[in-house]
């Protein structure tokens, strides 16, 4: 199972990405996704997560009301759509999925990470 992200770049603060998170196989329906992001000197946090049908989603407060995930079981994709970004939004981003519980979960409780994609918002 392989997952890379993509989409991320340098914005204004106000401005608008598209991060994108390709799975490598078929049986992207069978897992619950989600996006983490690190910031420099912090740690991983949980960003948004969606459940295996996308029928369920959890947001961080952090983001609620600017940021939406979405998957397309179909196309084997999930996409964090984030609007209205700050600088504090500024962090490597990274898409991740498991197969066992639910929704949000730990971290440790994913299985399979793609790549990070940069996301810097100015001021």
């Amino acid at each position: 199972v392989q997952l890379q992200a993509s989409g991320g770049g340098l914005v204004q603060a106000g401005g608008s990405l598209r991060l994108s998170c390709r799975f490598s196989v078929r049986t992207f329906g069978s897992f619950d996704m989600g996006w983490f992001r690190q910031a420099p000197g912090k740690e991983r946090e949980i960003v948004a997560a969606v459940s295996k049908s996308g029928g369920s989603t959890y947001y961080a407060d952090s983001v609620k009301g600017r940021f939406t995930i979405s998957r397309d079981n179909a196309k084997n994709n999930m996409y964090l759509q984030m609007n209205n970004l700050k600088p504090e939004d500024t962090a490597d981003y990274y898409c991740a999925a498991k197969w066992r519980g639910t929704i949000p979960a730990q971290e440790s409780d994913y299985d399979y990470w793609g790549q990070g994609t940069q996301v810097t918002v100015s001021s």
